[in-house]
């Protein structure tokens, strides 16, 4: 049934992602179970998938989409039983910058992987960044930005969050974004892509 779930995911067949989870909570599968076993190695095979090419970004948005009802449904069981999140990820598109698909993506594939995200939307300035992160007891402060114009911002938000005293790791990515600029502005950490996004955000968690 697990091993079911995680191809309709891949599949991005959402009816039959909600099925088969109803299933999984009739038959007395702990919801912590269906999530783990289920729905994020479903997440992560489409992580390497989409990073070898091999789907593109409208499947995953699809197969997001089944990801999330899926979690709708496991969401208050695992409130239930206490389950935590691996952590917590404040995510946004920086000040001036009002494209939010690559948020978005790397946003959904988080949430698929176990993360708490507290998403700020587009536009975001470093003191709403900072608020956030010390409201929700962030793990991870991740930035996007698809303008060369807008990239700068970045190197503002990392220096906030460093002088907040919040002690956690700012991670950036986008479309002109590069390991280079990340260095030069000292973020914790770097991603070309969603499905890299999630790799980083675990290793940074973990450190």
């Amino acid at each position: 049934m697990l091993k079911e779930m995680q191809e309709a995911l891949i599949a991005g067949k959402k009816a039959e992602v909600e099925a088969l989870v109803d299933q999984a909570l009739a038959a007395g599968l702990p919801a912590a179970r269906i999530l783990n076993e289920g729905l994020i190695p479903g997440m992560e095979r489409l992580g390497t998938l989409f990073k070898n090419n091999e789907v593109f970004i409208p499947e995953v948005l699809v197969a997001a989409r089944a990801m999330n009802a899926g979690l709708a449904k496991l969401e208050p069981h695992l409130v239930k039983d206490k389950i935590q999140p691996k952590g917590v990820v404040v995510i946004g598109t920086v000040k001036g910058d009002l494209h939010d698909i690559g948020k978005n993506l790397v946003a959904m594939m988080l949430r698929g992987n176990g993360y708490k995200i507290v998403d700020l939307g587009i536009d975001v300035s470093p003191e709403k960044f900072v608020a956030a992160a010390k409201a929700n007891g962030a793990t991870i402060v991740a930035l996007s930005a698809l303008l060369t114009t807008t990239m700068v911002q970045m190197k503002a938000i990392v220096e906030a969050v460093a002088t907040s005293g919040l002690k956690i790791p700012v991670i950036i990515g986008g479309a002109p974004v590069t390991k280079e600029y990340a260095n030069q502005i000292h973020a914790s950490g770097y991603a070309p892509d969603a499905a890299s996004a999630v790799e980083e955000v675990g290793r940074l968690a973990a450190a």
